[in-house]
């Protein structure tokens, strides 16, 4: 007898499951997926036990027959796809047919459905995957699926569960997130205990924002807008196998990008709190993850991540979602197209803000029920955190049951009127979308018009002294400054080079006597890479013998005795780097550890005018309020703040 067999259709359902159903958040999401679908505007979800015990979703969608919903239970049935082609312009969250069937194969499982045509609904129950009953039945016009006693059949998955609240969180992460890029449709999420969130249809995403986290979270948000041209130069057509005879490519479209990402001030130590929605689907993509790390590089701290709300649309014909069992992951045509637009939206936005850090303002006590919103329900990957941010301002405690955003309370669902919401939207910088031939010309000329903001402020500070001779004080009509006298230096050192690597007229000092470097064999294969930049950047440096350098000549304000030091962590750290670093990554990381070592150090005096003429320097550069590494540059205590602390107001 042979060795190879057919699985029964129970193992294959099952082993199915083990691969779309790793927690009740993925239960969760393939039912919200599928009610989205069908169209639904109104979406309630009721869980007890942390869905352990009950998961619960009911639509106003367009429901099914009986035939249709006798042959959703059948493994890869589905309305939404006909032949290979449709592979290639997917357009619907669901697709692959796998969904009703696995869940139902690991639970107890009572669907509920009628179409706005028929006089009468069906009535299906199922048990492990064992058709228990079906029968006609009065019910809306929609769909409600019962999923009861999750992995009762399976209790080795079940072990693997975590804890009621922490599946809770997971559900109502994934809830939380589809409502805010669905903003025109109703949702609402139930526990065994309290409503945990209602949000009424709403224009704008911005809008919906305000009213699930309120004006607190806004304020913290930096609004991202635009639009670019696909090009379809370099795309290679897809296999025979995956078109038809008549197959022709897809005429270029647009991508578009909206959302909100954190100021640089609002930092989390990973990327829990970035969430990124490709044509409306929740996804985790790592060339998306990376073009966002490439737009915060030096503005933030290469260790911390910032906040981030995206929402990136483009053809169906673009984005290949059929990469995932559980469709968390995509494949774009235009890999690098789509980072460079992503890096430099993002970038762009930012530098337009120039937002300034504002002091931390203590939370008195912590709330007694909060349920953390994080990406976990839809990866299973939620890390603990410290409680706060760093160098953020810490939310009000709500009068309700809060929601989290990431680390800090935030207020729970809001009751405030379309007049409120509109007046604080009204603050937020419109979404009106630029439009280029090319994804990065179209943002980046806007960077050509500074904005009023951070620099004009800086201009206008008279300093008063410095502390322990680090720091400098300065003051203001806008409040109380200290400025880092050493990061301060470095942005504006770190600026002056790029320009004058552009131009090729970076200063270099011959030394005295050439300094020997011993290398090792993983910085030696990264100075072979590095060396004609280094060379452009005004180091003269030379292989001499094996795993040895000499180097005769330096950037100006380079100290010698720094020579050794700065060379080994610059090969260092690029032999640590993951990533493939591109031209210009190397010209910045070589321009951050010159600026570096170059700048004014900590426990330095200086006299008025040297802090006059810091001050003027920084307030003209592009980036003032982060050094080239991303530590904060300035610190400001405003008026408000002063007034609150000696209780004026």
């Amino acid at each position: 007898m042979g060795r190879i067999r057919v699985l029964s259709d129970n193992v294959a359902n099952k082993i199915a499951a083990g691969e779309v159903v790793e927690r009740p958040a993925s239960v969760v999401k393939e039912l919200l997926e599928n009610s989205l679908d069908a169209g639904a505007t109104r979406i309630r979800i009721e869980v007890e036990a942390g869905g352990r015990k009950l998961i619960a979703i009911t639509d106003n969608g367009c429901g099914m027959g009986q035939d249709d919903a006798m042959l959703a239970f059948e493994r890869h049935a589905t309305s939404k796809i006909h032949d290979a082609d449709d592979l290639l312009n997917i357009d619907t969250l669901g697709f692959r047919g796998e969904a009703l069937p696995s869940i139902a194969s690991v639970s107890r499982l009572v669907l509920e459905t009628r179409q706005a045509a028929d006089a009468s609904g069906t009535r299906i129950e199922i048990a492990g995957g064992k058709l228990l009953k079906v029968e006609e039945a009065g019910a809306p016009e929609g769909t409600a699926i019962t999923v009861r006693d999750l992995f009762f059949n399976v209790p080795a998955r079940k072990k693997f569960l975590k804890a009621e609240s922490t599946e809770l969180s997971h559900i109502a992460s994934l809830v939380t997130h589809y409502a805010l890029a669905h903003p025109d449709k109703h949702f609402e999420l139930h526990s065994a205990t309290h409503n945990m969130l209602t949000a009424s249809p709403v224009a704008t995403h911005a809008e919906r924002l305000y009213q699930i986290f309120g004006r607190d979270t806004l304020d913290q948000l930096i609004s991202v807008a635009a639009e670019a041209d696909l090009e379809r130069v370099g795309v290679p057509e897809p296999p025979p196998w995956r078109r038809s005879e008549d197959y022709e490519p897809p005429t270029p479209g647009k991508v578009r990008l909206r959302g909100f990402v954190s100021k640089p001030e609002l930092q989390k130590l990973n990327r829990n709190s970035i969430f990124v929605f490709v044509n409306q689907r929740l996804v985790r993509d790592r060339l998306v993850q990376h073009a966002l790390t490439e737009a915060y590089r030096n503005i933030i701290p290469p260790t911390v991540f910032p906040v981030v709300l995206l929402f990136l649309e483009m053809p169906a014909t673009e984005v290949d979602a059929n990469v995932h069992p559980a469709k968390t992951e995509v494949r774009f045509r235009q890999q690098g197209f789509v980072h460079d637009f992503v890096r430099d939206s993002v970038r762009a936005a930012l530098m337009k803000a120039r937002p300034v850090p504002q002091f931390t303002r203590e939370i008195s006590a912590q709330p007694t029920a909060a349920v953390a919103l994080s990406p976990g329900a839809l990866y299973g990957e939620v890390q603990d955190e410290p409680a706060g941010f760093v160098l953020t301002a810490t939310l009000p405690l709500p009068q309700t049951a809060p929601l989290a955003f990431g680390d800090a309370f935030l207020p729970g669902p809001s009751s405030a009127s379309s007049a409120d919401i509109a007046s604080v939207v009204a603050a937020v910088p419109n979404w009106e979308p630029v439009s280029g031939a090319s994804a990065c010309s179209a943002v980046i000329d806007d960077l050509a018009e500074p904005e009023e903001g951070v620099a004009p402020q800086l201009a206008s500070l008279r300093p008063l002294g410095q502390i322990r001779e680090s720091f400098i004080l300065a003051v203001n009509q806008e409040g109380l400054w200290i400025i880092d006298q050493h990061v301060a230096h470095e942005r504006v050192l770190f600026e002056r080079v790029l320009k004058q690597r552009q131009t090729e007229s970076i200063p270099v000092q011959k030394m005295l006597m050439p300094i020997v470097v011993q290398l090792t064999p993983g910085q030696q294969a990264v100075f072979t890479e590095i060396s004609d930049e280094l060379g452009r950047n005004g180091f003269e440096v030379e292989l001499f013998g094996s795993r040895t350098v000499v180097v005769k000549a330096v950037p100006a304000g380079v100290e010698s005795c720094d020579m050794e030091q700065m060379l080994g962590e610059l090969l260092g750290d690029f032999e640590r780097e993951q990533q493939t670093l591109n031209l210009d990554a190397i010209r910045h990381r070589i321009a951050a550890s010159i600026a570096c070592h170059a700048a004014i150090k900590v426990n330095m005096p200086l006299e008025q005018n040297k802090m006059e003429w810091l001050l003027q320097e920084l307030a003209q550069t592009e980036c003032p309020m982060s050094c080239p590494h991303g530590r904060p540059v300035v610190l400001r205590y405003s008026v408000k703040d002063i007034q609150r602390a000696f209780k004026r107001i």
